[in-house]
């Protein structure tokens, strides 16, 4: 129920403020990069490894962004 609240206000952010797109990307970048956090961390448990940012951020690929950005809106 959350998400979906803070979806519409974001919709409204970008249609009426000017800095409304860098705020929709910021938002879309902490979403993708928290689901792959999650999934490294997934992975690590089974591995019985530990997680870094660098590792996370280094499987990022633009078209999860893209993804992501579809499913917010």
């Amino acid at each position: 129920m959350v998400w979906a609240w803070l979806r519409m206000v974001m919709m409204v952010a970008v249609i009426l403020l000017p800095g409304g797109f860098p705020l929709l990307l910021a938002y879309v970048s902490f979403r993708t990069f928290r689901s792959s956090w999650r999934r490294a961390q997934a992975e690590a448990e089974s591995g019985g490894r530990g997680v870094s940012f660098r590792d996370v951020v280094s499987t990022l690929h633009f078209k999860e962004l893209v993804r992501e950005a579809r499913a917010a809106l």
